[in-house]
């Protein structure tokens, strides 16, 4: 053959050669750059669906608060005998046995006798590390533990936290890791994972909970007593420290008093009676070998491990509410001023603290004679009494420091009679330690998102732990999608241990192992199974779409106001608006912080020219035939303060009320709201949901049928998907369902 011919064909050879590797190149860059877009849009939307989460869960926490702290205006201003205030007397009181002798007999299990046909787990006493195990297998298996050994159990840690520091200490060891979780918040799974992973607590594998054991979750008491067991068994080597959720007040609203009392119908009181000393009795904080400090929430610019160290923790019943200043008996000795049944002070209780409100400065009794007495029954929505309330609230948020720079909360707003560390400097130290958040810029601001607490910067992370001479803050309080998270210089970690706690796939929960280099380890799970059989696209797809519901709802119980806010923009009543106008009319009345924008094409659709109708929204249907339909709209957008009242009035935890405590509920709720509700409007609501006509009224059905159901969410799942985009969704009432037979 010619060589020139060979020659050429080599050539033609390596050129097809060079240009089919081109193009491959060529096709895994395109093949690159459209897998990274892939991968930058599911971040994107993973992201604002965490926002969504976040932004409402956050809402919830500060009405709750601002609930409570009208709760709190109520008992100081009202006359003992108004009915409002006796409705609420009781989660202001302490308990009414005070000393120890009297609440070892109060809370005598002795009683109780445990019935052949009992098949759950048996205890004996002092704990052993067998019988925690198997109280761990039997809670694994569903069983439930006889209410004998629960208040056994509750009584003997009782007894044990007592004696335990505010700050507890531990030393690293050469040999051994220290484990430290975030928050469960009553998944029980998670712990279970955890100890199947990273073994049982011992004295060979030490463990710190970080607190918010309780609440959200179905199983918040089996997992405080497999903790309280272990802490038994173990008390140098297992370490609980306080949330912000473990308080008799927030469990209230966030499930842990209503799980308690469906569990132990004939002892719940009791149980949870002993569980607010409990909580009052945990730990503030955990420091690890002088270097390592970890606690709940966070630090503030005026956080002292000093004063911290030397609080009476167990005065703090409910951290919401500040201790009442001591008085000075004439023996010089202090005594505290304690609440009889009705709400009135009584006769000085030696050594007994109660709480107080945050409202005055000096004693409650002083200002009593300085202040009239009202009742919400005397007094009409339009009168003074409303703007009395907000100022009323401004005031405790700026007594509380929630108003000003965290610095700059004076002497001259504590007691002035007291000559010592006034209780709301050291209260306020509790609350930034239970409550607050890091941010990443400086400074130290009120934490006016979650109505708690504060906000504080990197140089108040380098100041705090330099002053201590500490190089690192592990907090929780926290949810985080990889479960963890490093922020200020990797000074401060964020642990949170409740995976999928949003939605199922909305985030790992995580764990660290600490060993004696104080350098933390990471170890995440996913406690669903459903989550992990899920690819990427599934997972960020299931939880947008609870996300989007979730919003939607709020979108709907706030439909009146967000009507009139559009109208603002819509002077000719067209029914269209701007996108901008659109999109600012929606975070001035939702006040979530969201990218309204981004969010548009998933809530609400748009003609081509840009413009939004506005009338396209949420359709409600119903099914009681009310004289006025204000009162259901107030219904669904105060649908957790109404069932925390209902939880509150329900003092017999019988389930039930009567059309007389329901009508005081509204009232009570309107007050707070500043709105006014008829009372034919209560009736006829009252009289609708009646449904057996026996003259009261089952709390649970009441809130049930009231719950807002998405039509779509009841079609299939593929169903679901082929939804269009710019539709809200219909919303209904469950018992419509139930009742016409839809689904």
């Amino acid at each position: 053959m010619n060589v020139s011919v060979v020659k050429e064909k080599g050539y033609l050879i390596k050129g097809l050669l060079v240009h089919s590797s081109s193009l491959a190149i060529r096709a895994a860059l395109l093949i690159q750059r459209w897998y990274r877009q892939y991968v930058a849009r599911l971040e994107m939307r993973r992201r604002c669906t965490w926002n969504i989460f976040q932004s409402i869960e956050y809402a919830g926490e500060q009405d709750q608060i601002k609930l409570y702290n009208f709760f709190g205006f109520l008992m100081d201003h009202f006359t003992p005998a108004s009915s409002e205030r006796n409705l609420i007397s009781h989660i202001f009181r302490k308990n009414e046995i005070c000393r120890d002798t009297e609440w070892e007999r109060y809370f005598c299990y002795k009683s109780i006798e445990v019935s052949d046909s009992y098949i759950g787990p048996h205890l004996t006493f002092p704990m052993t590390f067998c019988g925690v195990s198997k109280l761990v297998e039997a809670f694994k298996h569903k069983q439930q533990l006889h209410a004998r050994y629960v208040l056994q159990l509750l009584g003997e840690t009782w007894r044990l936290l007592r004696i335990l520091p505010n700050i507890s200490h531990i030393a690293a060891c050469h040999n051994k890791q220290i484990t430290i979780c975030g928050d469960l918040h009553g998944q029980l799974e998670d712990l279970l994972l955890i100890f199947y992973k990273n073994g049982l607590p011992s004295s060979e594998k030490p463990y710190v909970f970080n607190g918010d054991f309780v609440d959200r979750g179905k199983n918040s008491l089996e997992i405080l007593l497999i903790l309280f067991g272990f802490l038994l068994v173990y008390p140098n080597d297992v370490h609980l420290n306080r949330g912000n959720h473990e308080d008799h007040i927030v469990n209230l609203r966030y499930g842990f008093t209503k799980e308690v009392w469906g569990k132990y119908r004939v002892h719940g009181k009791t149980i949870l009676k002993l569980l607010q000393k409990i909580f009052s009795w945990l730990p503030l904080a955990t420091v690890i070998e002088n270097k390592v400090l970890i606690m709940h929430g966070g630090i503030s610019d005026t956080t002292d491990l000093n004063v911290i160290a030397r609080v009476d923790r167990h005065k703090y019943v409910s951290a919401l509410r500040p201790p009442k200043a001591p008085h000075h008996a004439a023996n010089g000795s202090k005594t505290w001023t304690m609440t009889d049944r009705n709400g009135e002070a009584g006769g000085p209780v030696e050594g007994r603290r109660r709480v107080c409100s945050l409202t005055y400065r000096g004693s409650a009794t002083a200002h009593r004679h300085e202040l009239p007495r009202r009742s919400l029954n005397n007094a009409p929505l339009t009168s003074p009494l409303n703007w009395s309330v907000e100022e009323e609230l401004k005031r405790r948020r700026r007594l509380a420091g929630f108003d000003q720079p965290y610095g700059e909360l004076k002497k001259s707003d504590s007691d002035p009679e007291s000559g010592e560390i006034t209780d709301m400097d050291e209260w306020k130290q509790v609350i930034d330690l239970l409550w607050s958040d890091p941010m990443p810029q400086n400074g130290c601001i009120p934490n006016e998102v979650r109505g708690g607490g504060c906000y504080w910067g990197p140089d108040v992370t380098e100041e705090v732990l330099g002053r201590h001479n500490l190089q690192l803050l592990i907090r929780s309080h926290e949810c985080k999608q990889d479960g963890y998270e490093f922020c200020h210089n990797r000074r401060v970690l964020t642990i949170f241990s409740a995976s999928n706690y949003y939605e199922v796939g909305s985030n790992r929960g995580a764990y660290i192992r600490m060993g004696p280099d104080l350098v933390p380890h990471f170890i995440q799970y996913q406690a669903s199974k459903t989550c992990r059989e899920l690819t990427l696209r599934q997972s960020v797809g299931w939880t947008e779409r609870s996300a989007l519901r979730a919003l939607r709802e709020q979108l709907f119980v706030h439909k009146s106001d967000l009507i009139s806010a559009f109208q603002e923009f819509d002077p000719n009543n067209k029914g269209m608006i701007s996108l901008r106008h659109w999109a600012s009319a929606t975070e001035r009345v939702l006040n979530l912080g969201l990218p309204w924008r981004v969010l548009r094409p998933q809530l609400i659709s748009s003609t081509q020219d840009g413009m939004v109708d506005y009338h396209r929204t949420i359709l409600i249907d119903g099914l009681f035939q009310i004289s006025d339909n204000s009162i259901l709209e107030t219904m669904y957008k105060n649908h957790s303060n109404l069932e925390t009242i209902f939880r509150i009035i329900d003092t017999d935890n019988s389930g039930l009320i009567s059309f007389e405590e329901f009508r005081q509920t509204w009232k009570l709720l309107s007050s707070h709201l500043k709105t006014e509700i008829s009372d034919k409007a209560i009736a006829d609501l009252a009289e609708s949901i009646d449904f057996n006509k026996d003259g009261s009224i089952d709390i649970n059905e009441f809130m049930e049928a009231f719950r807002l159901v998405d039509i779509s969410c009841s079609l299939p799942f593929h169903a679901q998907c082929k939804k269009s985009k710019g539709s809200l969704g219909i919303y209904t009432l469950k018992s419509i369902y139930r009742s016409w037979g839809e689904v």
